[in-house]
């Protein structure tokens, strides 16, 4: 068993197959957390999954902030880097990463030098683990794909071409799309209209609290999936909780909200 509710209660349950943790290489079991029951009915049939993309497909949010630390580490400064960890998922945020350096520094060469070092540690980033397979899952169950993203297109269609993913999604919804970002729910709203699904009929998946509250706004039921940036998260609003999406079956998930 992959998951559990209680009333009342949050309870945890060790995977019964001996299966290990892809992520980990290692025998410590996969878990998955329900901690919201009352969200679980049967509304209707489940008919797409929706991907946040940074850092649930690929891990771009850590190459950032390992990127900033080199900058600084270049130049002798320490960065912060437990404050940028907060800015994941969030858009807009108020956060001035070269602060440390001289205020008569040249801030344009320090944002060309990031942005070098960032696509460059990106690349060498492979894809998180079980992304493959749950969209190879998703196909055979003839459910639809999209993408959710505060990142713009040019970002996450160009990474998802590079990767070969980009035939799987029926359409990418991003930042450029709407007026605001997550954690506000216009992404989502965008993203199932474009489907043609009703927002109960969507599971989405998310690595960051922005992302989950986005799609809990918009009316979509949320899987959980935090990464090494994310897990001092806050994820009370999630429905499940997941290790990684190498954790569980697609068909199994679909049963479970829907039944």
């Amino acid at each position: 068993m992959y998951w559990t509710s209680t009333a009342g209660q949050v309870e945890y349950r060790h995977r019964r197959d001996g299966a290990k943790n892809s992520a980990q290489g290692n025998d410590e079991r996969d878990f998955v957390l329900c901690n919201r029951p009352a969200s679980f009915d049967a509304r209707g049939m489940i008919r797409a999954f929706v991907f946040d993309f940074d850092g649930l497909i690929l891990d771009t949010e850590s190459p950032i902030i390992e990127a900033w630390a080199q900058v600084h580490a270049r130049a002798g400064l320490t960065c912060d880097q437990s404050e940028a960890l907060d800015l994941i998922g969030e858009v807009d945020h108020d956060y001035d990463p070269w602060r440390a350096f001289p205020s008569n520094i040249d801030r344009n060469h320090l944002e060309e030098e990031h942005r070098t070092l960032t696509r460059a540690i990106t690349r060498q980033q492979p894809l998180l683990p079980g992304v493959r397979e749950r969209l190879d899952e998703a196909r055979v169950l003839g459910l639809r794909l999209a993408v959710a993203s505060n990142s713009s297109h040019r970002h996450v269609d160009g990474h998802l071409q590079r990767l070969g993913l980009f035939a799987y999604f029926a359409t990418t919804r991003c930042r450029d799309d709407v007026s605001r970002g997550k954690p506000e729910p216009d992404v989502y709203r965008a993203v199932v209209a474009a489907l043609g699904v009703e927002p109960h009929e969507a599971i989405a998946f998310e690595d960051s609290k922005a992302g989950v509250i986005a799609a809990k706004r918009a009316g979509l039921r949320c899987v959980a999936v935090p990464n090494n940036c994310t897990r001092h998260h806050d994820f009370s609003q999630a429905d499940l909780l997941a290790r990684s999406l190498a954790g569980f079956s697609l068909g199994e998930l679909v049963g479970r909200f829907a039944g």
